[in-house]
C-alpha cells in the first residue's frame, strides 16, 4: 500500500507540473487560435535562462524567478506576438504549424549556442526538506508544485470567466472587428495571453528540470504530455485539461512503477515513455469529427509546374552533373550524394502529401525508416525487395491514415506525430526491427543482375529513381488527380460539394506518400549497408518538413534543393561545432519568415528572370543607353532613333522588346 500511495504522489506531482504547462498552451489557442508546437521549446530555454541566473550568475533564487517569470517570458511572449505569430490565428492551419516548429526548432538552436552541451544541474525548491508521514515522505518542491497547479488553473479560470479582460481574449478569437468597434484592443489581448502563456511554459519548465534534468530535448518533447492534457480539454476546457493532466501523471507513474507486472514489458521497453504519447493517439482518434470550414477558400498561387519535355531535360541533366561526380569525388563524399537523394526523395512525399494535398505529416522519415527496416529484415536486395518494401511503408502509412479519417488541420498533423514518437519508442526499439542500438545491414540493390556496389554507381542510380519519381509527382499535378487535389487543399467543403470522397481520396494520399517515403528508405539502406533507429528519429521529420518549406513544398526543386541543404546541415555542424546551434537557429527563423509562402526560394529562383527582364534591365537601360544599343545592334527593327529621341527610355518598350 505504501508502494502504491508513494506512486501515487510521484504522478500527482507529475501531473500538476504537465497541468501548468497545458494550461499556458489552452490560453494562447484559446485566445489566438493558434496551437504553439514551441511551448516545450519555450519552457526549455527559460529553464536555462533560469539556470544561468540563479547557478552562473549567482542571483538569488526568488530574484531570478521574478526576472524569468515576470520580465524575460513574459516579454519573450510579446515578441513573439507581436513579430512572429501575428495573424496566424486567421491563416492556413499548416502556416501556423510551420511557424510554430520553426520557433521550437529556432529555440533549440538558441540554447545549444548560448548554453553547449555540458552537465548542469538545476536543485530543487527547499533541496532537502521533506514532509514525512507514516512510510510516505513528500518533498516540498513536490508540494509547491502541486500548489502552483491549483493556483494557477484557478487563476486562469477567474481571468478568463470573469474578468474583462477575459471577456476582451474570447472575444478577440470569435470576432476581433467587433472587439475593436466596443473599444476593446485585439492585439493588446492577444499579446497579454501570450505572454501569460509564454510565463506558464517557463515555469513548468522550472520546476520539471530539477526531476528530469536540464536537457534540451527532453524538456522540449515533455510537451507532448501538455499537448496530450489539453487534448482533453479541446484546446479550450481549463478543468478538463487539469482533469487530463493529473490522470496522465498519475498513469504514468503507475506503468513505470509496475512496470515489470506487465507481461509484454520485455518486449517493449520504452513503454512508459509513450504513455502520454498513447493517451494523446486515443484522444485524438476518439475526437467527434471536425466540421468543414464552409465558405473558405485560402488558395495560394502554387510554382509554375514545367512541362514534361523541360522536366525531362533538367532530370537529364542532373543526373550527368551526378554522373561526373561519381568519377571526380571519394567514397565518403558520394556518401553525402546518396544521402542527399534519399531526403530529397522524401521530400517528394512531402510535395504530394502537403504541397499538393495540403495535409501536414510530421512523420514523413519514420515512413523512411519502415521501408528500410522492411529492405533489411527480407534481405531480397533486388527489385522484388524494394517492391515489397514500398508496400509495406505504403500500407502502414494507410494504417496511420484510416484511424484518423475524420482528423483535420492540426488535430491530423498531431495525430502523426504521435504516431512518429510511438514508432520510435515502441516498434523500432522492438525485436521486430532495431531492438535497442541494435544495426541492421542491408546489402545494395542489384537490378536484374546488375550489381551496383561502387558508391558513385549507386549514387547515380538514385539520383535516377528520383528524376522519375519526380516526373510522376510532377504528372500527377498536370493531371486530374492534381486539380482535384489542389482543389482539396484550397477549399475542402467546396471539393465536398462537388462529390470529391475526401476521405479515401485522404488514404491513397498517405499510402503513396508513405510508399515513397519507404522507397527512400530501402535505398538509403542499400546505400550505408547499415542502418540504425536513431537514422530515423521523428525530430528528423520536424526539420524535414522545415526545410521542405524553406525551399518550396510545391516543387520539384524545392524538393531538390532542401534535401542537398538538408544533408549539408549535419556536416556543417560537425565541421564548425561552434556554430551547430546557429545553423538551427537560422533554419527555424528561415521556416517562420517563409512559412506564409509555401513555394519557398526555390519559386523566387524561377522568378529572377523575369525580375531581371521587367525591373533591373529597364533600371539599366535608363541610365546606360549603351546597353539597349548593345543588346540589339543586330535587330533590324530596332529603332535607333529611340534614343536619340529620347533621354530617357521608356522600360515598357525596352521590355516589350
Amino acid at each position: 500500500m505504501t508502494e502504491f500511495i508513494s506512486y501515487t504522489i510521484i504522478g500527482i506531482f507529475t501531473g500538476a507540473a504537465y497541468a501548468i504547462a497545458a494550461s499556458g498552451l489552452v490560453l494562447t489557442y484559446s485566445t489566438t487560435r493558434v496551437f504553439n508546437i514551441a511551448h516545450g521549446a519555450v519552457g526549455m530555454v527559460f529553464a536555462f535562462v533560469y539556470w544561468d541566473f540563479s547557478i552562473r550568475q549567482d542571483i538569488p533564487v526568488w530574484l531570478s524567478l521574478v526576472l524569468v517569470l515576470f520580465v524575460a517570458a513574459p516579454l519573450f511572449g510579446v515578441f513573439v506576438q507581436r513579430v512572429l505569430a501575428r495573424g496566424l490565428g486567421s491563416a492556413p492551419v499548416s502556416v501556423s504549424l510551420v511557424v510554430t516548429v520553426g520557433l521550437l526548432v529556432a529555440l533549440i538552436g538558441v540554447a545549444t549556442q548560448i548554453w553547449p552541451p555540458e552537465s548542469r544541474t538545476l536543485p530543487q525548491f527547499f533541496k532537502g526538506r521533506m514532509i514525512e508521514v507514516g512510510d510516505i515522505t513528500v518533498t516540498w518542491h513536490q508540494v509547491i508544485t502541486v500548489i502552483i497547479s491549483i493556483i494557477v488553473a484557478m487563476g486562469l479560470y477567474v481571468l478568463l470567466a470573469r474578468t474583462r479582460i477575459g471577456t476582451g481574449m474570447r472575444a478577440s478569437v470569435d470576432n476581433p472587428e467587433l472587439l475593436q468597434l466596443y473599444g476593446g484592443r485585439p492585439q493588446l489581448v492577444a499579446a497579454l495571453a501570450w505572454a501569460i502563456g509564454c510565463s506558464l511554459a517557463a515555469l513548468a519548465g522550472i520546476l520539471l528540470a530539477p526531476v528530469i534534468g536540464l536537457q534540451y530535448y527532453d524538456l522540449t518533447l515533455l510537451v507532448i504530455s501538455a499537448y496530450a492534457a489539453a487534448m482533453l480539454g479541446k484546446l479550450t476546457n481549463l478543468p478538463m485539461t487539469y482533469i487530463g493532466a493529473m490522470a496522465l501523471g498519475i498513469g504514468q507513474s503507475y506503468v513505470v512503477g509496475y512496470l515489470d507486472k506487465i507481461p509484454f514489458h520485455k518486449e517493449v521497453p520504452g513503454l512508459a515513455a509513450v504513455i502520454p504519447t498513447l493517451f494523446l493517439f486515443a484522444i485524438l482518434v476518439l475526437l467527434p469529427q471536425a466540421p468543414l470550414r464552409i465558405g473558405q477558400v485560402k488558395g495560394i498561387v502554387s510554382a509554375p509546374v514545367p512541362t514534361l519535355g523541360r522536366a525531362a531535360a533538367w532530370g537529364a541533366a542532373l543526373i550527368v552533373g551526378v554522373m561526373v561526380l561519381s568519377v571526380v569525388l571519394s567514397g565518403s563524399n558520394l556518401l553525402l550524394v546518396g544521402t542527399a537523394a534519399t531526403y530529397a526523395i522524401v521530400m517528394l512525399s512531402l510535395v504530394l502529401l502537403t504541397g499538393y494535398g495540403g495535409y501536414v505529416s510530421l512523420a514523413q522519415f519514420t515512413f523512411a525508416g519502415v521501408g528500410a527496416v522492411a529492405y533489411a529484415k527480407i534481405d531480397q536486395p533486388n527489385l522484388l525487395g524494394l517492391f515489397i518494401a514500398v508496400l509495406v511503408a505504403a500500407a502502414v502509412g494507410a494504417l496511420v491514415a484510416i484511424p484518423v479519417l475524420r482528423l483535420t488541420g492540426l488535430y491530423l498533423a498531431l495525430a502523426t506525430l504521435a504516431f512518429a514518437q510511438l514508432m520510435d519508442k515502441l516498434l523500432f526499439q522492438s525485436a521486430i526491427a532495431f531492438e535497442f542500438n541494435n544495426p541492421l545491414k542491408a546489402e545494395r540493390l542489384s537490378i536484374l543482375g546488375l550489381n551496383l556496389d561502387g558508391t558513385g554507381r549507386y549514387a547515380v542510380m538514385m539520383t535516377v529513381f528520383f528524376v522519375l519519381i519526380a516526373l510522376v509527382v510532377l504528372a500527377v499535378r498536370r493531371g486530374r488527380l492534381g486539380r482535384i487535389l489542389v482543389a482539396v487543399r484550397d477549399s475542402p467543403a467546396g471539393a465536398g460539394t462537388l462529390g470529391v470522397d475526401m476521405r479515401w481520396l485522404r488514404v491513397g494520399l498517405f499510402a503513396a506518400s508513405a510508399g515513397i517515403a519507404g522507397f527512400a528508405g530501402a535505398l538509403f539502406a542499400g546505400l550505408r549497408g547499415t542502418i540504425v533507429a536513431f537514422d530515423f528519429q521523428f525530430f528528423a521529420s520536424l526539420l524535414l518538413l522545415l526545410m521542405a518549406v524553406v525551399w518550396g513544398v510545391t516543387s520539384v526543386t524545392g524538393a531538390a534543393l532542401g534535401g542537398i541543404f538538408l544533408m549539408y546541415l549535419p556536416v556543417a555542424q560537425s565541421d564548425s561545432p561552434s556554430i551547430a546551434g546557429l545553423l538551427f537557429l537560422l533554419l527555424g527563423l528561415g521556416a517562420v519568415i517563409l512559412a506564409r509562402d509555401p513555394n519557398g526560394l526555390a519559386n523566387k529562383l524561377f522568378q529572377i528572370p523575369g525580375k531581371f527582364q521587367d525591373d533591373v534591365y529597364p533600371w539599366l537601360v535608363k541610365r546606360f543607353p549603351a546597353l539597349a544599343r548593345s543588346r540589339y545592334v543586330d535587330d533590324d527593327e530596332f529603332d535607333d532613333e529611340l534614343l536619340e529621341s529620347q533621354k530617357e527610355v521608356d522600360p515598357d518598350v525596352v521590355a516589350s522588346r
